[in-house]
C-alpha cells in the first residue's frame, strides 16, 4: 500500500500536464470514462456487494442504500460524466475586462486550481462525480473515501483511470487514499503545497474536523438541517406533496428536510393529515413510516416522541422528522435563524408578500417558495454533478459546479506603462 503522501505526490507531479489541456482531450477522457465504468459494471457491483455485506449489521437502512450501487445507479453515474463534458469548457474564460485610462487592459481570467482534495463517506457515486468535474476543471483529484465504501471505490477509480489512459492523460491524474484510517484524513488536511483545494463531503464531524484542522483551503459543506415552513395561506395539498418528498424521497442525503414548521391557523387539519400520509399511509404500503419529534407546540394535534433538548439541531439522514407550530412566518423565520445550518430552506405559501419577506430574511445558500429542497443539487441546477453543497458565504456557496472548482488570475496588457 502505497503512503498518503506518496499518493498527494503523484498527484501533484501529474497535475500540470492537465492544467491547459485541449478542452477536447479532456472531453474525450470524459467519455472514456463513462465507457469503462459501464463496461467494467460487473467489476463494480461485485465490490460493492462485498462493502454491503460487510456494513450490513453496521449501517441501518436508509445508510446502506447510499452505499449500494446498482446497474440503474452505475448507468447514472456515467451518465453525469457524460454530462459533465458536454458543459462549457470554465478554463480561460474571460471573466471581466477593463481598460484604464493609462491603457491597460486589465482581464481576470479563469484557471484551474491546481490539485483538488476530497474527503467523503458512504457514497461511491461521489467517486466518479469528484473526478469528472475536477478533470474538466483542469485540476487533479485526491479521493480519500470511507472505509464503508473502499471496495467500491476502489473499483470505480481503476474504471476511471483506465479512461484516462485510453485518452491518453496521465492516470495518476487522479490519485486514491488507500489508508482509511483517520490520520490520512488528518494528513490531506494538512498537505501544504500538495492540495490546493480540500472538501470534504459527510457529516458534521467530518466538516468540524476540517474547518479545525485544515491548513490547506477548505470548503465547508453537506450538513444540511433542512426547514420547511408551512404557511397560514400553504394550498395544503401542495404542502403535504412537498414535505413527502423532501422528507421520503431519499432521506439520507444532505438536501432532505428534518425540520417542519407549520403555522398555527392551519396545525389543526394539516398535521393531522401529515401523520396520515407519512405515517400511516406509508405504513400501509409497505414503506417505512416517518417518525416524529414533536415540540409541546405540535403535541396537540400530533402523535409522536416529544422532542428532546437536540432535536431541532439534528440532522437526522432517517425518517425522522421534528416538528413545531408557529404563530408567523416571523417566527419561522427566527427559528430557522437559530437552527439552520445554512443549506436549505422552503416556504410553502400561496401569499407572494410572505413568500418575499421569506426570501429576504433567510439566510440559506438555497431558498425555496413552493419546492422541495430535494432540488439543491448540482444536476437539478443544470450543473452537470456536484462536487459538494457549500454551506459557507466566502468563495463558493450552494452546490460546486465547473465554474466554483476554478480560481483566476489576472493578466494585464500593456504598451510600455510605467507607474
Amino acid at each position: 500500500m502505497r503512503s498518503t503522501n506518496e499518493i498527494l505526490r503523484a498527484t501533484k507531479a501529474a497535475s500540470p500536464s492537465l492544467a491547459w489541456t485541449d478542452k477536447a482531450v479532456k472531453n474525450r477522457a470524459l467519455e472514456a470514462m463513462a465507457d469503462r465504468l459501464i463496461s467494467e459494471r460487473d467489476s463494480l457491483l461485485r465490490a460493492n456487494e462485498e462493502d454491503v455485506d460487510a456494513a450490513r449489521e453496521k449501517l441501518g437502512d436508509v445508510m446502506t442504500d447510499r452505499l449500494r450501487l446498482t446497474d440503474a445507479r452505475i448507468f447514472s453515474m456515467a451518465d453525469g460524466i457524460r454530462t459533465v463534458a458536454a458543459l462549457p469548457d470554465p478554463v480561460g474564460t474571460v471573466l471581466e475586462e477593463t481598460v484604464r485610462p493609462n491603457g491597460l487592459r486589465i482581464e481576470k481570467i479563469s484557471v484551474p486550481m491546481g490539485v483538488i482534495g476530497i474527503i467523503y463517506e458512504s457514497r461511491p457515486n461521489v467517486t466518479s462525480d469528484a473526478a469528472a468535474l475536477a478533470i474538466k476543471a483542469g485540476s487533479a483529484a485526491v479521493l480519500r473515501g470511507g472505509r464503508e465504501a473502499f471496495r467500491s471505490n476502489s473499483a470505480i477509480v481503476r474504471a476511471i483511470r483506465m479512461g484516462l489512459s485510453d485518452a491518453g492523460l496521465d492516470p495518476a491524474l487522479v490519485g486514491f487514499v488507500e489508508d482509511t484510517d483517520r490520520a490520512s484524513a488528518r494528513e490531506m488536511m494538512e498537505a501544504e503545497g500538495l492540495i490546493d483545494l480540500l472538501i470534504p463531503r459527510g457529516g458534521a464531524g467530518l466538516i468540524r474536523s476540517c474547518v479545525e484542522n485544515a491548513k490547506v483551503p477548505c470548503i465547508q459543506t453537506g450538513v444540511g438541517i433542512c426547514h420547511i415552513y408551512a404557511d397560514s395561506d400553504a394550498d395544503p395539498d401542495m404542502a403535504l406533496s412537498i414535505v413527502e418528498n423532501a422528507k421520503t424521497s431519499r432521506p439520507s442525503v444532505c438536501n432532505a428536510e428534518e425540520v417542519l414548521l407549520v403555522h398555527r391557523a392551519i396545525a389543526p387539519s394539516f398535521l393531522p393529515a401529515l401523520a396520515k400520509k407519512l405515517r400511516h399511509g406509508r405504513k400501509d404500503a409497505g414503506l417505512i413510516p416517518v417518525e416524529f419529534r414533536v415540540d409541546p407546540s405540535a403535541a396537540p394535534y400530533l402523535d409522536g416522541t416529544p422532542a428532546g433538548e437536540r432535536d431541532f439541531d439534528t440532522e437526522f439522514l432517517d425518517y425522522i422528522l421534528a416538528v413545531k407550530v408557529v404563530d408567523s412566518a416571523q417566527e419561522a423565520v427566527e427559528h430557522i435563524a437559530a437552527h439552520s445550518t445554512g443549506h436549505s430552506e422552503a416556504i410553502v405559501t400561496e401569499n407572494a408578500e410572505t413568500a418575499e419577506f421569506f426570501v429576504s430574511r433567510v439566510d440559506a445558500a438555497a431558498v425555496y417558495v413552493n419546492a422541495s429542497t430535494r432540488f439543491t443539487d448540482g444536476g437539478e441546477f443544470g450543473l452537470g454533478c456536484e462536487m459538494g453543497i457549500s454551506t459557507q458565504k466566502l468563495g463558493a456557496r450552494g452546490p460546486m459546479g465547473l465554474r466554483e472548482l476554478t480560481s483566476y488570475k489576472y493578466v494585464i496588457r500593456g504598451n510600455g506603462q510605467v507607474r
